[in-house]
């Protein structure tokens, strides 16, 4: 199976955990004051809902969709806008790794790999922007 193969089935099972998107902002929350900061005004039941078509547009585009989307993204969240630097991205993709190994049963070292390359790819397009 390709790498963008196993990371759609594991965000699926992931993505069938209740908890899943709590369990990540909670860990993304406590990873930075910076964080915490950028998220001190945000309705995060809304937000909840644009990381999971978020991560779902990473995966898509791994899959061969079109980068439009990310694009986007990036544009929203440049220097002039969001200011999403790579730090925040750097601790984004890791508590994302860290909450996928906690509710997908079927993680490994494998997957985790083809996690962070799917996402480093997509984040990518996003960083360009900034």
């Amino acid at each position: 199976m390709l790498p963008a193969q196993n990371v759609m089935l594991s965000y699926g099972r992931c993505c069938a955990s209740p908890a899943f998107f709590d369990d990540f902002y909670q860990r993304f929350l406590a990873s930075s004051p910076r964080v915490q900061e950028k998220f001190a005004h945000t309705d995060m039941a809304a937000q909840k809902l644009l990381l999971r078509h978020g991560i779902m547009n990473l995966v898509l585009v791994a899959r061969g969709m079109p980068a439009t989307r990310l694009r986007q993204l990036g544009e929203s969240h440049c220097r002039a806008r969001l200011d999403i630097d790579a730090e925040l991205y750097g601790l984004w993709v890791d508590c994302l790794l860290a909450t996928l190994a906690e509710h997908d049963a079927d993680f490994s070292p494998a997957l985790r790999q083809e996690w962070r390359d799917v996402l480093e790819a997509g984040i990518a397009v996003m960083r360009s922007y900034y």
